[in-house]
């Protein structure tokens, strides 16, 4: 199978080309594709993308900062895998996670599967803020749909790629992760959980979620659940 790495980046000029070296580096042996889409960077980001030229890499760009769910539903357009991952362009996650969640599809157990950093024993909490935000929007999440999530905003989201492909997403910023998991769940379709690693960076390092983005999930899942 064909995985595709979907990958929406926004000023990542430092770490960028590396998360692109260990996503190639820690699944060499994988059919891959990386479907980067610059969402408007203005920290020459864009111009360390075109200095890479790797054959694996398929670059794309907006004209202005769009938002990631923007940037993640032009990459899902250009995806030709037959899997598709959401990669985030900074260090915080680790691609070498990947086999362990491709499995489960892979095995046709799954349709769907997330990589949780609270089932991961020595998960790591960059701000107390961030992790009780984190786990509010699991909470709701539950409390809306009835499932058991214990970490809805992480990064590393699978999906096999005609399901995703099929969801009318409308998202723009960080509530791609309400949006997409509401219309999985309200389809009834499991969502298998699996730990993964997690290295967190500070606001000074460049994290940009804020406190009003899990105002807006909320309000995503919520309007997914009674107004759609």
């Amino acid at each position: 199978m064909k995985l595709s790495v979907l990958i929406p980046v926004y000023n990542e000029a430092r770490t960028i080309a590396r998360v692109i070296d260990e996503v190639v580096r820690k699944n060499a042996d994988l059919d891959l594709e990386l479907v980067v889409v610059d969402d408007g960077s203005t920290d020459g980001t864009h111009e360390a993308l075109k200095t890479l030229n790797h054959p694996k890499v398929k670059l794309f760009a907006h004209e202005k900062n769009s938002g990631k769910g923007a940037a993640i539903r032009t990459a899902i357009k250009h995806a030709t895998g037959d899997i598709i991952i959401i990669q985030d362009a900074d260090l915080e996650y680790d691609p070498g996670d990947y086999k362990a969640l491709l499995e489960p599809i892979i095995k046709g157990e799954a349709d769907v599967v997330y990589g949780s950093r609270m089932l991961k024993k020595d998960y790591k909490i960059s701000y107390w803020r961030y992790h009780l935000g984190g786990r509010l929007v699991s909470l709701w999440t539950n409390l809306m749909f009835g499932s058991a999530l214990t970490d809805q905003p992480t990064c590393y989201k699978v999906f096999k790629a005609d399901l995703l492909k099929s969801f009318d997403l409308e998202c723009t910023g960080f509530e791609f992760c309400s949006e997409v998991t509401a219309l999985v769940l309200k389809k009834g379709i499991p969502i298998v959980e699996l730990p993964i690693a997690y290295n967190p960076r500070s606001i000074t390092e460049g994290k940009k979620i804020r406190w009003t983005d899990g105002v807006i999930a909320i309000w995503t899942l919520t309007k997914h659940r009674f107004l759609l």
